[in-house]
């Protein structure tokens, strides 16, 4: 099927020229901040544009409801039964046989570049992104190091640049810039902004318009004196988000002004789900929107997540789908667009057709997400069933912590999962913990460099 599916993208491929391909990936970003998701307070007119000019998805999904394992997901067309990076401790690489999507397209004849947040290989590691398929990086190596919104270096490759006192997604965002030109090369950009994620830090004149419209309930200060402290924590969240919008407003209006703006298939979403609810807010900005739960678990608030993509002349604006896919899908749905050839084994499958209005769209059975408990002193995993979850068709079973029993929630009636139906529903139960036992693979002996490099605010 997926060689049969290449050769429709490959005929595809050889009609026109070759499109740019640009992802861009918020950090911790909400299924309701976005106004064109039913935000009411946050302003993004720039992102709302871009949904009014292309596709928005309502059933979309990340690949974990936490990062490292979601962007491992993203890169290798791997669920979270499968892919290398199974947790989340900053210093678990990707393995050099690790085939990612930057490495696909590469192949294709592409520039890659990522800029922004990696999170699958540290310094030294085989999992650094010059070694998986990027041309060019710049940004953060290690997870943890873009918690600090002013770090004052990011790594070019392999070497610190300093960055001074800049806010560093303001200096990644014109390396973006700098990289997306005219050339008959087609290009691929992985834009992985660090916003809206902890620490809670904007630029004072993007928060000050805040300040008046907004209500706070008290100030954020963290205990472990990890993230800096913050007097107006709603506010600034509302800035950083409005601060994302502008850089991908940038970013459009640069591909329009070097006219390559029709040969340019854009994409948008965020790695998990909103972690508001983390820093204390208490559902005032409804960043979840109609969805149960956060970051860190597996309801849906978790893995739902924002997709938008806009391909103008080929993708018909306003459009709103609701045909269910994840991360897995990334990678094959790129490569198609591309006329590539996917790496066999994945779990990904294209919807090129959902988004050009063509042929028929294959669904998958199920999609399957866990997060096993890594134990960092031995590198391994426990071997009880992992928090997990799985969605087959309209129905989605969760297993909320290691060990438990799923419950069970009828989508198509219960979008906030207010109600379990497992009691109700045992046929239901059974099947889905057999195709969950059926997605999961036992993970390899993950060995996390547990880099200090920045584990300490830098002064």
């Amino acid at each position: 099927m997926l060689r049969r599916e290449f050769l429709a993208g490959a005929l595809f491929a050889q009609a026109r020229p070759k499109p740019n391909l640009v992802f861009i990936l918020a950090d911790d970003l909400g299924y309701g901040d976005l106004g064109c998701y039913g935000q009411k307070i946050i302003l993004t007119p720039h992102i709302d544009r871009l949904a009014a000019e292309g596709m928005r998805f309502t059933d979309c999904y990340a690949g974990c409801t936490v990062c490292a394992p979601s962007r491992s997901v993203l890169m290798t067309g791997k669920h979270t039964g499968h892919t290398s990076v199974r947790s989340n401790t900053g210093g678990v690489p990707l393995l050099p046989e690790d085939v990612t999507v930057a490495e696909v397209l590469r192949q294709a004849g592409y520039r890659t570049a990522l800029f922004g947040k990696w999170g699958l290989g540290d310094e030294g590691s085989d999992g650094v992104p010059w070694k998986q398929g990027f041309d060019e990086f710049f940004g953060f190596l290690n997870q943890v190091h873009p918690h600090y919104q002013y770090p004052r270096a990011l790594f070019d490759k392999d070497k610190l640049e300093p960055i001074g006192d800049a806010y560093a997604n303001d200096v990644i965002a014109e390396r973006a810039l700098r990289f997306v030109t005219q050339d008959a090369q087609p290009f691929f950009l992985y834009l992985s902004f660090t916003v809206p994620h902890l620490e809670l830090l904007a630029p004072d004149g993007d928060v000050e318009p805040y300040k008046s419209v907004i209500k706070e309930d008290g100030v954020y200060r963290e205990l472990r004196r990890h993230y800096a402290d913050n007097d107006f924590p709603r506010a600034t969240y509302a800035a950083m988000v409005t601060r994302l919008d502008r850089y991908v407003g940038r970013l459009v209006e640069h591909i329009r002004s070097i006219g390559a703006e029709e040969n340019t298939v854009i994409f948008f979403t965020s790695d998990n789900g909103t972690a508001t609810p983390i820093w204390g807010d208490k559902g005032y900005f409804q960043s979840a929107g109609p969805l149960r739960g956060w970051k860190t678990n597996f309801y849906e608030g978790g893995i739902r997540t924002p997709m938008i993509v806009r391909w103008k002349g080929r993708i018909r604006p306003g459009t709103v789908s609701a045909h269910p896919w994840y991360f897995p899908d990334v990678l094959p749905t790129l490569a198609e667009l591309a006329g590539a050839v996917p790496p066999a084994g994945i779990d990904g499958i294209s919807v090129v057709p959902s988004l050009l209005g063509r042929g028929k769209q294959k669904r998958h059975e199920a999609m399957y997400w866990e997060l096993p408990n890594y134990r960092r002193e031995t590198g391994t995993f426990s071997e009880a069933p992992p928090p997990a979850a799985i969605r087959w068709g309209h129905w989605k079973g969760v297993r909320p912590k290691e060990g438990a029993p799923l419950e069970v929630y009828d989508l198509a009636r219960d979008i906030g999962e207010t109600t379990d139906m497992a009691a109700q529903r045992p046929d239901i139960v059974k099947k889905l913990e057999t195709m969950c036992e059926a997605a999961h693979q036992t993970p390899r002996v993950q060995k996390d460099s547990n880099n200090k490099r920045w584990a300490k605010r830098p002064v």
